[in-house]
């Protein structure tokens, strides 16, 4: 249980966690499987954002079972005739010496979205590499926006929010799963009010309303910052397979910036929109897919946010 403690431990969109696992104690083989309790059908029609979020609980589990001395077989998409099992982990014999997850792990669960202002400073040359390489391992690739292309991803990304804080179905979608204080259902899903983040006053960092535009009394405003450090995660194809792939990638480069001193929050509004998400890439630089936007930086840690009991997303066989 503690394993799978450690994977839901990821971030999804919306917090919707879109998971859920099978363990054979027989085989000692965890089974990754879509939970579409966690599908969101108006901002992610096709599942793109779910295998992500899968993917990322995937990584998780890799580092925790590495963690424990494990060394593990993975296999994406195991079984064409069922595509909602996304993943497997076998657990094979004891970790070998070449295994790096494992390093990864005491950030697994200091990992939170930030939703606040960082400061306008530089990320070294050396963090950046090891985030470039971090996603790299994943076979994905990472590059920083700059210059017209940053401009670009803002203007995209401030469109998607636009469009989102007036559609009905991203509106239906973001009231499923964010808590205001004085909500009633269950507090095991979702984003809650206290980790909505500030609401910005200046700057151009570009950050979600979770609040839909609506009025929260005594919610902070502040001055984010005015020129927003973001990575951009592409991959070459646009298939489910990239999908998870992309999802480890997001939390291996998550969990290497938590252990570097960064923080980091979720760019995807231009990615919830088709017309919007092809323009999102640099042609001037080989990149293809537009996966996932990561907005990176120093400042204050993010607020960790509720999950669901583990007894809830774990199926033990024997």
């Amino acid at each position: 249980m503690a394993l799978v403690r450690d994977a839901t431990a990821a971030p999804s969109m919306h917090n919707a966690q879109p998971w859920r696992f099978q363990y054979s104690r027989r085989n000692r083989v965890f089974h990754l499987r879509a939970d579409l309790r966690g599908a969101l059908p108006h901002s992610d029609p096709v599942l793109r954002a779910l295998h992500i979020g899968c993917g990322a609980a995937l990584m998780n589990l890799r580092v925790a079972v590495a963690h424990e001395g494990w060394q593990a077989t993975t296999r994406v998409l195991p079984d064409p005739s069922d595509p909602m099992l996304l993943a497997s982990v076998t657990l094979t014999g004891p970790l070998g010496d070449e295994d790096d997850p494992a390093a990864l792990y005491p950030a697994v669960h200091t990992r939170h979205s930030s939703r606040y202002p960082f400061a306008e400073t530089e990320i070294p040359m050396s963090v950046r590499t090891a985030l470039v390489d971090a996603a790299d391992q994943e076979h994905v690739s990472l590059s920083f926006a700059s210059g017209w292309h940053l401009q670009s991803v803002l203007d995209l990304a401030r469109e998607g929010e636009a469009r989102n804080l007036t559609d009905a179905g991203a509106a239906a979608d973001l009231d499923r799963f964010t808590r205001r204080a004085d909500d009633t259902r269950p507090a095991t899903e979702g984003v809650p009010e206290y980790a909505f983040g500030p609401r910005r006053r200046i700057g151009k960092a570009p950050m979600r309303d979770f609040a839909g535009g609506k009025s929260i009394p005594g919610r902070a405003t502040a001055d984010f910052e005015t020129s927003p450090h973001l990575a951009l995660l592409s991959t070459s194809r646009d298939r489910p397979v990239e999908w998870l792939r992309t999802g480890q990638a997001v939390e291996r480069v998550l969990l290497r910036a938590t252990l570097e001193g960064l923080a980091a929050s979720f760019v995807t509004q231009a990615l919830e929109w088709h017309d919007l998400r092809w323009p999102l890439r640099d042609p001037m630089a080989g990149m293809a897919y537009m996966q996932m936007v990561l907005r990176l930086g120093y400042g204050p840690p993010g607020t960790r946010t509720p999950r669901r009991p583990v007894q809830d997303v774990l199926d033990i066989e024997p």
